[in-house]
């Protein structure tokens, strides 16, 4: 049975609920990923995608006078996780299931250890894809 922790991304970009928006924007566009993780003290207390923060900036847009947006502003607080223990089916059904694009990946203590996204179902994927294309040739080969 494949398990969470077995394709979660270990190396998470995260931001602190402190940090602007202009820090998030930042390190979604260096590091080219859609879902920032927001932590306190390597705890998970919320998370900011992509569609947050292009939401934020058509808001604070149209109220030039509203103050700075700072991670806290606009972080989902309400953030469903995963253990790295927990069976991939039942972390890709409530992704399907919910629509999420992630899934973050916390200990017991909701320290978090990683996230899983999309990416990292569809990497999978393609190894399950070129698994099967082997398996095939092998066939045709052996037959």
């Amino acid at each position: 049975m494949q398990i969470v922790g077995e394709l979660m991304t270990r190396d998470v970009v995260t931001l602190k609920e402190t940090q602007n928006l202009a820090k998030a924007d930042e390190l979604l566009r260096l590091h080219r990923i859609r879902h920032l993780p927001v932590v306190r003290q390597d705890k998970l207390v919320g998370l900011i995608t992509h569609r947050d923060l292009l939401r934020a900036a058509t808001t604070h847009a149209t109220d030039p006078a509203a103050h700075p947006l700072w991670a806290a502003d606009i972080m989902t607080r309400d953030v469903k996780t995963v253990h790295p223990d927990t069976p991939l089916k039942r972390a890709v059904t409530m992704m399907l299931e919910h629509k999420y694009g992630c899934l973050p990946v916390v200990s017991e203590t909701g320290a978090l250890q990683g996230i899983l996204t999309e990416a990292d179902l569809v990497r999978y994927a393609r190894y399950l894809i070129d698994e099967q294309d082997r398996h095939e040739l092998a066939a045709e080969f052996n037959a």
